[in-house]
């Protein structure tokens, strides 16, 4: 038997749906194997779903189980697992075109971007096609520093932008840090979570959801925004140059574990970037195409417009693909050098994220997410009121994050896979590992969601059993 050391728990975000069977949660570890070999093998389950088969909010193993997906390959799978619309177009264009590259002319790409650009508001309309978020984010990091001729990049702590050698500066998060050199000139900041930072109150959010901390604000007038906006004053005037090159921000974190600003802190942030030569990045690889239920766009709740747009996952419904959507001014001074990528635009990849945007239109997806998320979110706060071990629910649309601890007053962690030793269906918590995060695809039903609370609620009244509390 192959020896295992434990690293961290990762459950996996599936709930499985066994007739005849109790509803229980599955709490599934992370592991990693060494080999015999040189080489790693890793697996992220102590007992991994052998995945055979998906459609719609559904996924197979190879034993015939079904499973309702709540996390859609961490919020990728935006329409639906082989979506029938979207499978048609790939099919369609894979009897035509396989690949070509970009420096010949192709209807396919030309037609995507022209769809694309249509939904961005002006001057958002030059688009660079990618093959993930990784790359997208790393080109537009690139594009900020030759456009402004600065090389300071700001963050939050807590977010992650990537994981290529400059993303990595980007990302403040120890789980994704490798002990080397990497991302030079990128900064992290204060980041403004109204639940677990110092400042925070009852009103602060964009969401159906508050916290449940106190707040004594008058009416329009957010104290907690104020001093986080000081925090970021502070990181300009102590740890980089007068003039940068961008600011990078999720309009809702997603690795970070859907965390929430107050409601007009990106506004008051985009400004003081720009002050500074500063041009401002929204990072829509999980908040974008309709996830939030309000806007296509994450930063379109914040009342904002960038002045570039990075964007993944969601694009291409779990198709390799990613974008950076940007101004004719910003562009225009990237043409210092050539800029070519191999696979960016391939003929199949535009058509099948094509379709994603005809499905989403066509299907309501858009609105789905915000009728089933908004009623997520208001039941799963009804929860947080019944039970001492969940401290918050937060997020807008289907972009929810619920964080567990072990009591309202200390607020202290409670690990997910603490929480659930037991088999239940459980939802996937990548660090910080306390939240569970719920992003299903966008077609799930309110009948799919009164099974996943169904479930939750049981494994949390039994934990709460165990607990003796």
């Amino acid at each position: 038997t192959t020896s295992m050391n434990l690293l961290f728990g990762l459950p996996l975000c599936l709930l499985p749906f066994l007739p005849h069977q109790p509803l229980l949660l599955n709490t599934l570890l992370y592991f990693i194997i060494p080999p015999p070999s040189p080489l790693i093998t890793l697996t992220y389950y102590k007992k991994p779903v052998f995945t055979h088969q998906g459609y719609m909010q559904w996924l197979w193993d190879v034993d015939g189980k079904r499973y309702l997906d709540l996390f859609a390959g961490v919020a990728t799978v935006s329409v639906g697992h082989c979506h029938p619309k979207v499978t048609a177009a790939a099919e369609k264009q894979l009897k035509r075109l396989w690949h070509t590259t970009s420096i010949y002319v192709y209807p396919t790409l030309h037609e995507y971007c022209e769809k694309l650009a249509s939904y961005l508001p002006d001057p958002l309309k030059v688009i660079y096609l990618t093959n993930s978020g990784s790359e997208a984010n790393d080109l537009a990091m690139l594009m900020a520093r030759l456009h402004t001729g600065n090389y300071d990049i700001i963050t939050f702590r807590g977010s992650y932008h990537g994981g290529s050698p400059q993303t990595l500066g980007l990302t403040s998060n120890t789980a994704y840090k490798y002990p080397i050199a990497n991302g030079l000139g990128c900064t992290n900041t204060m980041c403004p979570d109204v639940f677990r930072g110092p400042w925070g109150g009852s009103h602060c959010r964009d969401s159906p959801v508050q916290t449940t901390r106190e707040c004594s604000c008058a009416q329009g007038h957010c104290m907690a925004n104020e001093q986080y906006i000081g925090q970021l004053k502070e990181t300009f005037a102590t740890s980089v140059p007068n003039r940068i090159a961008a600011f990078f921000g999720e309009p809702i974190q997603g690795v970070g574990g859907a965390v929430q600003y107050p409601k007009n802190y990106l506004k008051e942030a985009y400004r003081l970037v720009r002050e500074r030569g500063g041009v401002c990045i929204a990072d829509e690889v999980q908040t974008g195409f309709g996830r939030t239920g309000t806007h296509f766009w994450g930063f379109q709740g914040h009342g904002v417009i960038p002045d570039m747009v990075t964007m993944a996952k969601g694009i291409g419904n779990g198709f390799p693909m990613g974008a950076v959507v940007t101004t004719p001014e910003i562009a225009a001074s990237f043409g210092q050098g050539v800029h070519f990528n191999t696979f960016a635009g391939n003929p199949v990849a535009c058509a099948v994220a094509s379709s994603v945007l005809d499905t989403i239109s066509e299907d309501g997806s858009q609105q789905t997410s915000l009728k089933v998320g908004n009623y997520l979110l208001t039941q799963l706060a009804k929860l947080r009121d019944k039970y001492e071990i969940i401290g918050d629910v937060r997020g807008k649309g289907l972009m929810i994050g619920v964080e567990m601890v072990k009591d309202k007053v200390s607020l202290e962690c409670l690990f997910c896979h603490h929480c659930f030793p037991c088999n239940i269906p459980s939802l996937l918590f990548l660090p910080p590992l306390q939240t569970f995060r719920i992003k299903p695809p966008m077609c799930i039903t309110m009948e799919d969601a009164d099974f996943f609370l169904a479930v939750f609620n049981k494994s949390v009244h039994n934990y709460m059993e165990r607990r003796g509390g």
